[in-house]
């Protein structure tokens, strides 16, 4: 079964958070409406980047990856080296990327 990996980026405060999921919707909703210990009362939250994977497994370790790269502009480097055709990407990534937040 497919899962996910995203990262979500606050619109106020511009954190970042890292996860997977196998579904986008209901767990970016999660987020936004507190129930994520680690990202409630720092929102709103909306997807800067997501891909998708062959299984939770492997979702866990690129998961892992990206937490253990502990900086911004580590991860969007990332992003910007292993992004894919079909992966989404917010408008703003390229900003975020040129600025190097």
């Amino acid at each position: 079964m497919a899962f996910y990996i995203y990262v979500l980026i606050s619109k106020e405060s511009k954190r970042f958070y890292i996860g997977q999921t196998r579904d986008l919707a209901s767990r970016l909703d999660r987020h936004n409406r507190g129930y994520v210990k680690s990202t409630a009362g720092k929102g709103p939250w909306e997807f800067l980047f997501h891909t998708m994977v062959a299984n939770r497994s492997e979702a866990m370790r690129i998961e892992k990856k990206l937490k253990n790269l502990k900086s911004r502009i580590r991860l969007l480097n990332w992003i910007g080296k292993n992004l894919q055709e079909e992966d989404f990407v917010n408008s703003d990534f390229q900003t975020l990327f040129e600025d190097g937040l």
